[in-house]
């Protein structure tokens, strides 16, 4: 059996590599890593040498105390967030509580006659469903940015063309990789970075990072607000993490007094209780926890995580462009997301969803499942999160050729 140990990585240093084609490509709950899940599996019934699984103990006990103790510092290490002036919280709710937390706790400024402005960068779905939830909670929404009439195809404007509503907003939102739609703003230094430089002074930046997180070096401090629910790159679901700005957690002029903020979503209450203001899903925090430890320690931590997303997408996208229109990729090259690839298969001058069909179902016969793409946008979606290993990538490279070859007259 693998040590116990919470503090080693070495029982996930020898694990064996997953069965022969047995690829997820699932956009979420996404997959996790394999060596994470053996050490899962070697704990699960007597953790850290209590006689119990981890399930069973209280968050009150040391052991847990210590594994949610861990879990933040090593997701601080990953991050380089500073040990002082931001608060690393783990929530509930998933990212889309946190479009309403995100409004509860910064929609200061206004009163009941005047509700406060916020400015929402809707590039995707998950931003435009982030701006609705801000104004059915009273706020008004300036969009700053809207590439709905596109169809989100990452047919973003010049920053030149940005309309930001100036220093009275609370906050300015955006969405980094929109999982749905496949669109994602690039790192920091590339063209399609956000324009951070562009927001007024002294307006926080809220980011929903839930399908990018870890996947590349973040500049922390660029932020007011960065949240991510954890089911894609982090570990299962059931834990959100929020890194929020000290001043944006005490400040009590933040609060909108017309409208009361739930204590479940507050993040000055969860702050203060280190996270533990009611009981928290613990089996989620300890699973992150060895992830983020597996990131650090046998990845070598995220520029190298980078560089490997990089190769894997890549391939992918190299795959669908070299198809001679067998495949086409409805996002613009420069906005392409890393994370989740969509494309549509065609047959002449339109979708074929006959063959896509036909497409998923000779893949999962492969092994590579889930690559189905959203209900609401259809088509196909590889999604290439952080445990998904470039193995993957080149099976389904190599399947997507032949099953082209097969198909092309």
């Amino acid at each position: 059996m693998a040590s116990t140990s919470t503090s080693s990585s070495s029982s996930t240093a020898t694990a064996p590599p997953p069965p022969a084609a047995a690829w997820n490509f699932s956009a979420g709950p996404g997959a996790l890593p394999r060596p994470v899940l053996l050490r899962a599996q070697a704990e699960l019934l007597d953790f850290a040498g209590t006689g119990h699984s981890l399930m069973e103990l209280s968050h009150r006990s040391p052991p847990f105390e210590d594994v949610l103790a861990r879990a933040e510092r090593d997701l601080r290490a990953l991050l380089r967030v500073p040990d002082t002036g931001y608060q690393v919280l783990f929530m509930q709710g998933g990212a889309t509580a946190q479009f309403s937390a995100v409004a509860y706790n910064l929609l200061g400024g206004g009163d009941a006659g005047e509700p406060p402005i916020v400015d929402y960068v809707v590039t995707g779905a998950w931003s435009q469903k982030a701006a609705e939830e801000a104004r059915r909670l009273g706020a008004r929404v300036h969009r700053v940015v809207d590439t709905k009439a596109s169809g989100h195809t990452g047919a973003v404007p010049p920053t030149a063309e940005w309309a930001f509503s100036g220093p009275s907003a609370r906050y300015v939102f955006y969405c980094e990789n929109e999982t749905i739609h496949g669109v994602e703003f690039g790192g920091d230094a590339t063209a399609t970075a956000f324009p951070f430089e562009s927001v007024p002074p002294g307006v926080p930046v809220v980011c929903d990072m839930s399908s990018s997180i870890l996947s590349r070096p973040v500049d922390v401090s660029r932020f007011g607000v960065i949240f991510a629910g954890a089911q894609k790159n982090m570990g299962p679901a059931g834990v959100t993490v929020v890194i929020v700005r000290d001043d944006l957690v005490r400040d009590a002029t933040r609060r909108w007094a017309a409208l009361p903020c739930p204590l479940v979503l507050d993040y000055k209450v969860f702050a203060d209780a280190h996270s533990m203001y009611n009981t928290p899903p613990t089996w989620s925090i300890y699973l992150c926890g060895l992830v983020f430890d597996w990131l650090r320690n046998d990845v070598g931590g995220l520029e190298a995580m980078a560089e490997l997303n990089l190769r894997k997408s890549g391939a992918v996208y190299n795959a669908i462009d070299s198809s001679n229109g067998f495949y086409r990729c409805p996002v613009l090259p420069a906005m392409r997301s890393r994370m989740n690839v969509p494309f549509r298969i065609y047959r002449g001058d339109a979708p074929s969803k006959e063959l896509e069909v036909e497409f998923v179902k000779a893949a999962e016969a492969r092994g590579m499942s889930q690559l189905a793409g959203h209900r609401s946008v259809g088509g196909m979606r590889a999604s290439l999160y952080n445990a998904v290993p470039l193995e993957a990538a080149q099976a389904l490279v190599a399947f997507m050729k032949e099953f082209a070859a097969s198909h092309q007259s």
